[in-house]
């Protein structure tokens, strides 16, 4: 089956459906049933995407967990708890009344935050007249000037004009810490390299007997968690382009070192990315997501195979990140957001270790 869609700097050829094996949940330890995926290639000007793409509608994991957490990240506010069975927006709850809150640094209208709207609680209370006014002028479900707000996962629904989280409630309306109302949209490459001896020899797990994988993590400043060096996809800019940025800043301290040792590793990292595996792309289970805002994902794989490009360049945190090293990929791995759902996926399609054989 062919089709062709639109893309930032080219086309989707091609797809091809495939029934996914049934995956256990990282968290829970329950067997998934299988889903519709696909197999997409993306064709970019300098960078090459091939992998899955989930269905619309879908999302990593099932029902969003992280996103109902009872305190928002870096505040004293509270979440209206909400049940596993009054997530979907398809059960009534007439006394549904979420806690309204952005952080003051959004609020302050910084370059990359979308004007402020009062009261955006959608179908719980009318919106101002002045921001009526600012609502019009957003064209939701479609780009925007240089803003993406498409959602890679669904078509949202806007009650009153304020988009809606499309895979269901989260406690807190507004936008959080999130600039933009809708999709907030980044960008996650996970880099890999297999973990090799003194000699140079791959190094198997002794329960599964498949070579262990590593990829370059990164500890937030913002959280103290473990995470892909990833970030936000900047307006007008390429999925491609972010990817290797975020990877240089957060990873190789590309921000602070001279210009003479960045531009050896840029050279490096370009090699590399070149082509990569596209892993998720669609809603992320976020801690930061709102009723009215929310995180989405491109995460794409960049393996360095014989370990002799990015594999062997000397790590060095900056931007956001405090930390960085590389870690052993299984299923002990406890990270932030989704993230250990993608590097999960990225250790199957590498056939490398991720749970001992049971």
């Amino acid at each position: 089956m062919t089709t062709e869609l639109s893309a930032e700097a080219g086309e989707i050829r091609l797809f091809t459906d495939y029934s996914a094996k049934p995956q256990r949940d990282i968290q829970t330890g329950a067997v998934r049933s299988a889903v519709e995926s696909s197999i997409t290639y993306l064709f970019f000007s300098s960078l090459s995407f091939f992998g899955q793409v989930r269905p619309s509608g879908k999302m990593a994991g099932g029902v969003h967990t992280k996103a109902r957490c009872p305190q928002y990240p870096n505040s004293e506010v509270n979440r209206l708890a909400v049940p596993d069975d009054r997530v979907s927006w398809g059960k009534e709850w007439t006394e549904y009344a979420p806690v309204d809150y952005t952080a003051p640094s959004v609020k302050a209208g910084p370059v990359w935050a979308d004007p402020d709207i009062d009261s955006p609680r959608g179908t719980h209370s009318m919106v101002t007249r002045s921001s009526r006014e600012v609502i019009e002028k957003f064209k939701w479900n479609s780009i925007d000037g240089k803003v993406n707000r498409k959602s890679y996962s669904a078509t949202y629904q806007v009650p009153d004009g304020i988009p809606r989280n499309p895979f269901g409630r989260t406690g807190i309306s507004g936008r959080g810490l999130l600039g933009k109302w809708g999709p907030n949209h980044a960008a996650d490459p996970i880099v890999t390299r297999w973990k090799r001896d003194k000699k140079g020899n791959k190094i198997t797990d002794p329960t599964s007997k498949k070579p262990i994988l590593q990829f370059v993590s990164i500890k937030r400043k913002d959280s103290g968690a473990w995470a892909i060096p990833g970030g936000m996809v900047d307006a007008g800019e390429k999925v491609s382009i972010t990817l290797k940025r975020e990877f240089g800043e957060e990873a190789l301290n590309h921000l602070e070192v001279p210009e003479v040792e960045r531009k050896a590793t840029e050279k490096e990292i370009a090699a590399l990315f070149k082509r990569g595996y596209e892993v998720y792309r669609g809603y992320v289970d976020d801690p930061r997501n709102t009723d009215n805002a929310w995180m989405e994902t491109i995460a794409v794989n960049f393996h360095d195979e014989d370990g002799k490009s990015v594999g062997k360049i000397p790590l060095a945190a900056g931007d956001d990140a405090a930390d960085v090293h590389w870690s052993d990929i299984s299923s002990d791995l406890c990270l932030y957001a989704s993230h250990s759902e993608f590097i999960e996926k990225t250790a199957l399609y590498r056939k490398a270790h991720w749970a001992a054989a049971s």
